[in-house]
């Protein structure tokens, strides 16, 4: 019996590198690609975490990493209190019933070559939940929750819009009765619009199921609005993960703080009187991050130590921040 009381999703100090070969075939190894490196946080049960940070820090390589697609490279990633790095692939097979995922493309994330009932039927066909007839009206009663009309099975991806796809993608996610799903910005590739609507509706389903998600996204406007609690990312790791008042309110990283400069404020009076943080220079390269605080090269706060040690994450009352320079 999984354990009420423990997070349902711990991943602790997970790498992800992505191997850098020298030649054909059996290449010499000559670096790494860093893309996650060294990520810990818990997700509690019922719980939207959102993940946020700029393209290319990592997040949805720490999403699939949790999946184990690819395996990581180091770290642990306790599910129910199981560790998916240590199981065979059979009993991972198994597991990922209950670990779904709904990608950012709508379109690219659907087989153009299978009806929107071969689609959604998968999960149940390969987990064997549902059998014969079935299986068909499994399909039509996820169809409609999801929002479309249940008539659509006998359809195809490019015959829907962005958004109607992004909804088969969440009945798909569904269909295997999961109780952890991923969403890698499922709204960044939808008109605004239908964002709402798609926001709306997993908010929706969440209440409904008492889902637990892993909310993935730049955005973070919708991830306050989305999200219990937030974490923040840079060049793969953890700087800063708070509730969302705090994180809003009291932002304590200088990274953090720049980013949130950024969202736009309802208020135009106090739009024109708040002070842009503007950071300067690229986002460094993960296959060579810099040493000691991996923000140091663009850290307008910047001291010697963050140049030769790398933070730990420290909590003050809930709220965890990696900068030797918050007391």
């Amino acid at each position: 019996m999984p354990d009420s009381n423990q997070p349902l999703l711990a991943v602790e100090d997970l790498k992800v590198h992505f191997r850098i070969s020298k030649g054909f075939l059996f290449g010499k190894k000559v670096g790494a690609v860093r893309a996650v490196d060294g990520v810990s946080f818990a997700v509690e049960r019922g719980e939207t975490l959102g993940l946020v940070g700029e393209s290319g820090c990592g997040k949805s390589t720490t999403g699939l990493g949790i999946i184990q697609m690819p395996r990581p490279t180091s770290g642990k990633v306790l599910f129910d209190g199981v560790d998916l790095t240590q199981i065979d692939s059979e009993t991972l097979r198994r597991t990922r019933r209950h670990l779904q995922m709904v990608f950012q493309d709508p379109y690219a994330s659907l087989n153009p070559r299978l009806t929107v009932e071969k689609i959604i039927a998968e999960p149940m066909v390969v987990h064997d939940l549902e059998q014969g007839s079935a299986v068909r009206e499994r399909v039509r009663e996820l169809l409609h929750l999801v929002g479309l009309d249940p008539r659509v099975i006998t359809r195809y991806p490019h015959e829907f819009s962005g958004g109607q796809r992004q909804r088969i993608g969440i009945a798909r996610a569904l269909a295997a009765n999961p109780s952890f799903i991923i969403c890698d910005e499922p709204i960044s590739a939808l008109d605004v619009s239908i964002q709402a609507q798609i926001i709306n509706l997993l908010k929706d389903l969440q209440e409904q199921f008492n889902l637990t998600y892993l909310f993935i996204a730049h955005d973070l406007a919708v991830v306050r609005h989305f999200s219990d609690r937030i974490a923040v990312m840079y060049l793969g790791r953890i700087v800063e993960l708070a509730n969302r008042s705090d994180l809003y309110d009291t932002p304590k990283h200088p990274y953090t703080r720049a980013l949130l400069s950024a969202v736009p404020l309802p208020d135009p009076k106090r739009e024109r009187q708040r002070e842009r943080i503007i950071l300067k220079g690229e986002v460094p390269s993960p296959i060579r991050p810099p040493k000691g605080c991996h923000f140091n090269t663009r850290c307008p706060l910047a001291k010697t130590i963050c140049f030769e040690e790398a933070p730990e994450i420290r909590d003050f009352s809930g709220h965890q921040v990696a900068c030797h320079l918050v007391q």
